[in-house]
């Protein structure tokens, strides 16, 4: 059987946490902008260090697992 929990995990959380689609931190004009579709290099970097620490903490210390079949 097949673990699927990195994959959703991570399709889920790469979705959920692209910056501008649903929030920005830092925004272009504020600390948060919320669905305004642009983004910056700052944010990016956070939204990456925020993904690795939430995918980090489901699949390895709270050992996620989903198995299909």
């Amino acid at each position: 059987m097949a673990d699927w929990a990195p994959v959703l995990v991570g399709v889920v959380l790469f979705v959920f946490l692209s910056p501008g689609l649903i929030f920005s931190i830092p925004g272009n004009n504020r600390g948060v902008d919320f669905g305004n579709l642009k983004t910056n290099g700052k944010a990016i970097a956070v939204h990456t260090i925020i993904f690795f620490a939430i995918y980090s903490i489901l699949i390895l210390a709270v050992n996620l697992h989903i198995y299909a079949g």
